[in-house]
């Protein structure tokens, strides 16, 4: 790639943070999401444990 596209004609301070920002969004709903299913499956398992032993 040439630098002109790196540049983009006078505005790459403008895209380039756009971009990174873009980005860190993304990978924050990748990890919060994650995190979310986590948590669910850890309230998840212990809403089956209370259950079994309420069946006792």
């Amino acid at each position: 790639m040439n630098s002109s596209f790196w540049y983009m004609g006078g505005y790459a301070r403008y895209v380039w943070p756009c971009v990174a920002f873009a980005c860190a969004v993304l990978v924050w709903n990748f990890w919060s999401a994650q995190r979310y299913l986590a948590a669910a499956k850890r309230r998840a398992a212990r809403g089956l444990a209370m259950a079994a032993s309420e069946a006792r």
